[in-house]
């Protein structure tokens, strides 16, 4: 529907296009967001760097990884390494996560607005900064559930506490009076395997448990999932016809057909609508909705800022 040669990126002043935005949201009767990565990258949450050092040097050096993202498809040479990379990479995004002020100062812009959260990232992030979760629709998983392999049944289980009993096995964290900490201190005694029997395998068949992260058809769709399509579906039919803002953060073209590209089209079909891109290096959107979108080519965290300030 919308040309490839005809996306624009839009030359206004940047201070007038945060006020702009301002009074969108303020006017707007629906905000829906679409979250994708750059949203937790603008938040901290990267998985290379330092970041990715302090957690996983002991895997880089070994294994010649460089990043959280690669490393979870390598072909380790066996469950026990396995398990030992992926409880680290859930605790460390998952469940040791600190307030984050960027999903907090989100959900100071949306919070007295009827709003609806669809995204493509599975770190929880929302729910951590008291999101409302009957408001949210993670649509690829997320890093605190399992599903059986198979998989042979549609269900999913939380992981935190196997997760720990894992890290607890490899050295990795250490718990005092049912509080748990990384051992940044004997990084050298981690462990890159974890014991045999902790290895997880689904309660029904037998066979090995996975993250219930979208990467092929097995991916399991939950109770939980439906209902959230069909609390997502409700917005979309309730607002149709209102005052509407697509307010668009970090979300690239890996899964563009999730996000970017229905959000493009409901743009240009309802008739008060208005498209919202903010990405650092990435902000356009298509001719056709030009005189209904607000790009801005910026860090989301600081402009957050920046509407705040203008409230």
């Amino acid at each position: 529907m919308f040309s490839k040669i005809t996306t624009m990126r839009s030359t206004e002043n940047y201070l007038d296009k945060i006020k702009k935005l301002k009074e969108k949201i303020e006017s707007a009767d629906a905000i829906l967001i679409g979250a994708g990565a750059g949203l937790s990258t603008s938040a901290g949450l990267t998985y290379s760097g330092e970041r990715f050092k302090k957690y996983f040097s002991d895997f880089q050096e070994k294994y010649k990884i460089n990043d959280m993202y690669s490393g979870g498809f390598y072909p380790f040479p066996n469950m026990e390494t396995y398990w030992a990379w992926w409880s680290r990479h859930i605790y460390v995004n998952r469940y040791d996560q600190p307030e984050n002020d960027v999903y907090q100062n989100l959900l100071k812009l949306v919070k007295d607005k009827d709003y609806f959260v669809l995204t493509t990232n599975v770190d929880h992030q929302f729910q951590l900064a008291d999101f409302d979760k009957k408001r949210l629709f993670y649509t690829q998983g997320d890093y605190g559930l399992w599903q059986c392999s198979a998989p042979c049944h549609q269900k999913t289980y939380d992981n935190e506490e196997p997760v720990k009993k894992m890290l607890l096995a490899t050295g990795f964290l250490t718990a005092t009076d049912g509080k748990y900490e990384i051992d940044l201190a004997n990084k050298e005694n981690w462990n890159m395997e974890i014991p045999a029997e902790l290895i997880p395998v689904c309660p029904h068949c037998g066979k090995l448990m996975t993250m219930n992260l979208r990467c092929d058809d097995t991916f399991v769709q939950d109770e939980g999932w439906y209902a959230a399509n069909n609390r997502y579906n409700d917005f979309l039919r309730r607002h149709k016809n209102l005052t509407s803002v697509f307010l668009e953060l970090g979300t690239g073209m890996n899964t563009p057909g999730i996000i970017k590209y229905n959000f493009w089209e409901m743009t240009n079909y309802w008739k008060d609508a208005t498209y919202v891109c903010v990405n650092y290096g990435d902000a356009y959107a298509p001719g056709e909705i030009e005189d209904k979108s607000i790009c801005i080519d910026d860090d989301i965290k600081k402009v957050l800022e920046q509407i705040l300030l203008l409230l």
